[in-house]
């Protein structure tokens, strides 16, 4: 017999790709001897390690900042669509964008930058969207 809990598991915790610089890092490295470039590159690192992406089996929670933080949540039962948007040089680095919108107000559209393995995540995701409206019972009406 199995049995369901409904405390709140997370899913995925991680943070963008450094590749999404990768370019910026580039030419950080090839003009080092100006010295300022190599703060730039510096400050660059820091701000994509300072947001942090959890997804939960009940919402995505966006943190960012580095000396203030700010935390932003969406609800999953929310998210009302999905997109996996995979650039080239994303792809080289195995990472990719999601891309979700929502009937969220203040959050009409959350992406997920370059996030690796980001074709299992959407789909870790968009199955506890389902899981969560069911257990919710929201549906969704669409107006024409």
């Amino acid at each position: 017999m199995e049995t369901h809990t409904n405390e709140e598991q997370v899913i995925w915790k991680g943070w963008s790709s450094q590749s999404l610089y990768f370019g910026t890092y580039t030419l950080c490295v090839l003009f080092c001897w100006l010295i300022v470039p190599i703060f730039y590159g510096l400050w660059k690192w820091i701000l994509v390690r300072s947001r942090v992406y959890e997804v939960t089996t009940e919402r995505i929670r966006v943190r960012t900042g580095i000396f203030s933080k700010r935390t932003d949540e969406l609800e999953l039962y929310r998210v009302t669509d999905n997109t996996l948007v995979e650039p080239f040089w994303l792809r080289v680095f195995q990472a990719g964008n999601i891309v979700l919108r929502t009937s969220d107000d203040s959050n009409p559209e959350v992406t997920l930058e370059a996030v690796p393995d980001a074709s299992a995540l959407r789909d870790e995701i968009r199955k506890h969207v389902e899981i969560c409206r069911e257990r919710k019972r929201v549906r969704l009406a669409e107006i024409e």
